[in-house]
Order: C-alpha cells, then structure tokens, then sequence
C-alpha cells in the first residue's frame, strides 16, 4: 500500500518538475528605424580597439587614417554584424549535442470489480549515450568553422574598406590634377578663342582646343562621380546616414612584398586563411557525422521501469525490463552511405579552394610586379616632363614659348601625373588584396 500510496504522487510531482524547467516564450520584435549614424561611431574599449596582428592603434586628432577606418568597417558593417549572431547559433547546436533525450512517461489504468489497476511505464534510451561523444565533436568543430568563417568575412570587410580608402585618397589627389588640367585648357581656350574674334588665329584651334577641353571636363565629371560612389560605399560599410563626409588622411602604400616571404605565405596558406581553416573544421564535423553514422549501425538498447498494480488480485509491483533494436535490415547503411558521400564533397570543395586560393595569390603577386615595372618606368618620365612644363610656363610668361607649346608641355606633365596616381592607386590596391589572399595579419601602410 506504501508504493501505492507514492504512485499516486509521482504524476503531481512530475509535472511540478517539467514546468519548472520550462523555457518562456518572449517576442522579439523587428527594429522600426534604421541604425545609421550622422558620423563614425566606436562602441567598444579603446584597448579592444585593434585588429589581429595590429597593435592598439589610437584615433588621430584630425581626419581618419586607413587604420581607423579599416577598424571602424569591422566593428560597424551591418552584414558583420549579422553573420556574428551565427556564432549564437552554433553555440546553441554545442549545447544540445551535450544534451540526453528525455524519458518517455507511459501510463494505463484498469478496473475490475474488485479493483482499479495501473501501470506506469518510463522508458530511457541509451543510444543517445553511445552517440554524444562523436556529435559533441562534430558541435565543437561545427563552432569553429562559423568562428571562422566569420572571421573571414571580417578580413574580406577590411579589405574592401583598404580598397575604398586608397580610391577615396586617389580620387581627392586626381580631383586636383584633374582641376587644373581644366583651368588650363579653358584659359587656352578662351586665349585662341579671342585670338580667332580678332582675326589673329584660325577658327579650327579654338575648336580644337574646345574639344580638348569638353574631353576635360568629362573626365573631370567622371571622376566626380567615381568618388561620390565611394563615399557612398564607405557610409554603408560604416553605417554612417548618406552624405556623411569623412575627412581621410594618411599613407595607402605597403612596404615591398619580398619574394622569399611570398613563397613563405604561399606553403602555409592551409595555416593562414581563416576560409581554408574554416573548411578544415567543416570536414571534421563531417568526419564525426559519418563516425555518428556508423556507431548507430550498432543494436540500439533501451530500458524501462515502473510500479504496476493488478485489478484482480490489487497487488502492486515493480517490473524491470528492456528493448534492443536488431540490426537486420535497415543497419543505418543509408545514413553511413550519405555521410560518406557528403566527406567526399567537403574534401574535393577544400582541394578547389586551396587551389583557388593559390591561384589567385599567383596572379596577384604576378599584377603586382607588372605595375610596379610600370610605376618606375613613369617615374622616370615624371620630373622631366614637370621640369619642361616649369620652363615653358616661364618661356610663355616671357614671350619666348608659344601658347600651343606651353599648353602642350603642361597637359603631358598633367597626364603623366594622372597616370601615376592611377598606377600607385593600382598597386596599393593590389598588394592590399596580395595580403589579404595569403592570409598576412593586418598591418598599417607606410
């Protein structure tokens, strides 16, 4: 009558426990506004402010250097900051690896004309025990792989904001040459144009210094507009409200990238690049998955205890028992043959990334000598063609050089000026991404 008696509690008592370890439900709601800023804002320590492999590197005073803005894209992207909630995500799978399933409470009552009967029933399955170690693994790699990919998203953020900040800071120095390639070719023209009026020159050289100075003006335009895009791009990469103007300053170039260190990154990419690292944690979860897969080939035991009462002869007991599930048929051979297959994937996917991520390594270490043989053949070109400019414009003042001549000199030194801001801008660009695809830690130009 004792076990009885406690029988009769056990179902309060149960559903006092579940409930107490029930988890709520509280909406969440989607934000009403966008979150974009009048100007760069930074929301964490002054001492967390760095990126791997760069020092504490402090706001400058006046304008924002490439270091600062870099930080500021990392730690302000609005995609960046979506893809970290992923690692939320993945924490959460960890914790329900660890996790063992619930036992299953069955329950039946009988009546006679003597008695009433029951039999509780609670069933625990053991398989989850056999199988936790091998999906613990496959959490934990699985975590390490969405830390790492998200890494790499941070170091494909910092590059682009690297790329936008040399464009920005070429577009400000191209915005000058660009100026006073205009003035001049506007006073030429308005000089041949008066000229041609007094019947001192003919009308085809004010008409061909008017097409020279409309192809100016278009060019002038055209870059008018190449660095609007970019501010625009550096405001969404900052969340910064559209038409924030961000005063940069600062070195864009790298030191040379000597070949032996080139060779050094390209051996140990599979040790550098977060993407290459990530899809290495991939393939050992996978490799947990299939080793999950073949444990449950395994028979797959499970116990059940609990008191019952007979209806006849009203007496109560405590029954123990078991189930084994034998594998005759099924086996989990489909399981095993798709964890197989999907190993098979993950391996030949790794193989073509590393291959990419050589290949493109190659072809930017290979465009990178290419403008810099062109960089110093310019500038080479670059002081004479500015010293034969500065001798014209003192011949012109003189009397002693021709307008034309004048105003040939100084557009060549103009356009050789433009050229090289372009290739500098290329370069910088190029061994940005170099580092970027050999996976270097982030460092300050100059």
């Amino acid at each position: 009558m004792t076990i009885a008696r406690h029988c009769h509690l056990l179902p309060a008592a149960l559903a006092t426990v579940l409930l107490a370890g029930c988890v709520h439900y509280a909406p969440l709601p989607l934000p009403t506004a966008a979150d974009l800023k009048p100007t760069p804002q930074v929301t964490v320590l002054a001492s967390q402010f760095q990126l791997p492999g760069l020092p504490p590197h402090p706001l400058p005073a006046a304008g924002m250097d490439e270091t600062t803005l870099v930080t500021l894209a990392v730690l302000r992207d609005p995609d960046l900051e979506a893809a970290r909630q992923l690692a939320g995500v993945a924490q959460a799978q960890l914790f329900a690896a660890g996790l063992l399933p619930d036992p299953v409470l069955g329950a039946t009552i009988a009546r006679s004309a003597l008695a009433t009967g029951y039999s509780l029933n609670l069933l625990q399955s053991l398989q989850a025990l056999r199988l936790r170690g091998a999906a613990q693994a496959s959490a934990r790699a699985s975590l390490r792989q969405v830390n790492l990919n998200i890494l790499w998203q941070e170091w494909q953020v910092a590059e682009r904001a690297r790329e936008l900040f040399i464009e920005a800071r070429a577009d400000a120095r191209l915005a000058v040459v660009l100026a006073r390639s205009r003035t001049l070719l506007a006073a030429a023209y308005r000089r041949d144009h008066a000229a041609v009026l007094r019947n001192n020159a003919l009308a085809s050289t004010a008409a061909a210094d008017l097409a020279a100075l409309t192809a100016a003006e278009a060019s002038q335009r055209q870059e008018q507009l190449d660095a609007s895009t970019t501010r625009h791009q550096l405001g969404e990469l900052l969340a910064l409200t559209p038409g924030t103007r961000l005063h940069l300053t600062g070195p864009t170039r790298w030191p040379p990238f000597p070949a032996a260190r080139y060779r050094a990154a390209i051996a140990a990419l599979p040790r550098r690049r977060p993407d290459l690292m990530a899809l290495q944690a991939g393939y050992e979860s996978q490799e947990q998955n299939l080793r999950e897969a073949i444990l449950a080939q395994f028979p797959a035991l499970a116990v059940n205890a609990g008191p019952t009462r007979d209806p006849i002869e009203a007496r109560s007991s405590i029954g123990l028992g078991f189930s084994l599930t034998l594998p005759l048929f099924n086996r989990n051979r489909g399981g095993i043959a798709v964890q197989t297959a999907t190993r098979a994937v993950l391996r030949a996917t790794y193989q073509a990334r590393w291959d990419q991520a050589q290949g493109d390594a190659g072809q930017a270490w290979a465009a990178a000598r290419i403008l810099q043989r062109q960089l110093d053949q310019l500038a080479t070109r670059v002081p004479a063609l500015q010293a034969a400019a500065r001798a014209g414009a003192a011949g012109f003042r003189q009397g002693n050089v021709s307008a034309a001549l004048y105003v040939t000199l100084e557009s060549s030194s103009l356009e050789a000026q433009l050229q090289a801001i372009r290739l500098r801008a290329a370069l910088a660009t190029d061994e940005s991404s170099l580092r970027t695809l050999l996976g270097l830690p982030f460092r300050p130009p100059g």
